[in-house]
C-alpha cells in the first residue's frame, strides 16, 4: 500500500491501472508502451512518478510480482520448469537463480517443506499527510529550440552520471562560443536535457538522450551542434538550492513524490531540462533550477 497526499486522485487513479494491468499480464510479455498508454503517462515519467513513489523502480515491482506468483505455482504443485518458461525466463537456472536471489530458497525447497514467501500488488490510496514545501512557478514559453550537444547515456536518478560529465568534457571552445551567439531565450544559462528514453525500461538499465547547451528561437545552427525543437508549453519551474547534485535529484523525487500528485498538471511527453550555478565559495553547493512541460488535468 502507498500513500498519497490528499488531492492526488487522477495520479492515484492512473497508478492503480498500471498495478492491475500487470496483474492480469504476469504471464505475457509486459510492452512499456501499453503500460503507458493505458494510464496516460510518457513512458519516461510513469518511471519516474513510479520510482518516486514505490521506492522501487518499475521493473523491480514486475519482476518480484511474478516470482511471487511463482511462488505459489510451487506450493499448488506445477513443475518448475514449466514455471520458468511461464514467468519469462529462458532457462530454468536463470529462474532457480532468480527465485532463490529474491526468497533466500531454491524452488526445489519450496515445494519440499511449503516455504512462503510473498510481495503483495501494490495499491495507492489517498490519505491527509504533511507535504514537503516546494517553491515553484508556472511560466508561459513560446515555442524554442535547444542546442548543444548530445548523446545517449544510462538513465540515472542519483549520483553523479559519468557519461554527462564526459558529455561535458568533451564540448569544444567553438561549440561553447556558438551557443552563447545562438542563446536569446531565458533562462540564459547552459541548460541540461533529458529527452527520448528508452521505450522498454523492463531492462534493468534504460538510455536517454542527453543535451547540454542552450535555448534559442534562432533557425540558423551549423552542424557542429545538435538541434531539438520544443512546442509552446506552459513549464512548472523549481528552484532549489543546497548539497550538489543531491538537493537537484532530491527537488526531481519530491516534484513526483510530493507536487505532481496533488498539483492538478500533468507531464507533457517533451524535453525537460536543468541548469545549475555552482556557488564559487562552497564546495560542492549550487543553486539549480528544474523546468518541466506541463499541463492542467
Amino acid at each position: 500500500m502507498i500513500l498519497i497526499g490528499k488531492g492526488g486522485k487522477p495520479v492515484l487513479n492512473k497508478l492503480n491501472q498500471v498495478t492491475a494491468y500487470i496483474e492480469e499480464n504476469l504471464t505475457e510479455e509486459l510492452s512499456v508502451e501499453i503500460i503507458a498508454q493505458t494510464v496516460e503517462i510518457p513512458a519516461f515519467h510513469l518511471r519516474q512518478l513510479f520510482f518516486y513513489l514505490a521506492g522501487m523502480t518499475l521493473s523491480e515491482y514486475i519482476k518480484k510480482r511474478r516470482l511471487a506468483a511463482a511462488n505459489e505455482d510451487l506450493l499448488n504443485g506445477e513443475r518448475v520448469t514449466d514455471i520458468a518458461f511461464k514467468y519469462g525466463y529462458q532457462s530454468l537456472d536463470g529462474f532457480t537463480r532468480a527465485f532463490k536471489k529474491w526468497s533466500g530458497y531454491l524452488p526445489s525447497e519450496v515445494m519440499k517443506t511449503g516455504l512462503i514467501k510473498s510481495f503483495p500488488k501494490l495499491s495507492f490510496i489517498i490519505t491527509v499527510k504533511g507535504g514537503i514545501p516546494m517553491e515553484f512557478r508556472i511560466e508561459e514559453k513560446p515555442a524554442f529550440y535547444l542546442v548543444g550537444v548530445s548523446k545517449r547515456v544510462p538513465m540515472q536518478f542519483e549520483g553523479v552520471n559519468q557519461e554527462i560529465v564526459k558529455l561535458a568534457e568533451s564540448i569544444t571552445e567553438a561549440q561553447r562560443a556558438e551557443m552563447h551567439a545562438l542563446q536569446n531565450i531565458e533562462p540564459y544559462e547552459i541548460v541540461n536535457a533529458s529527452y527520448d528514453a528508452d521505450a522498454n525500461f523492463l531492462k534493468e538499465e534504460g538510455y536517454l538522450t542527453h543535451l547540454i547547451g542552450v535555448l534559442t528561437t534562432k533557425e540558423e545552427v551549423s552542424e557542429q551542434l545538435d538541434k531539438v525543437p520544443v512546442p509552446a508549453y506552459t513549464w512548472a519551474v523549481f528552484p532549489n538550492e543546497g548539497p550538489f547534485p543531491s538537493t537537484l535529484q532530491q527537488t526531481m523525487a519530491n516534484i513526483y513524490a510530493e507536487w505532481l500528485p496533488t498539483s492538478g498538471y500533468e507531464v507533457i511527453n517533451a524535453p525537460s531540462f536543468s541548469f545549475t550555478k555552482m556557488d564559487q565559495a562552497k564546495k560542492d553547493y549550487a543553486y539549480s533550477e528544474i523546468w518541466i512541460p506541463v499541463r492542467k488535468e
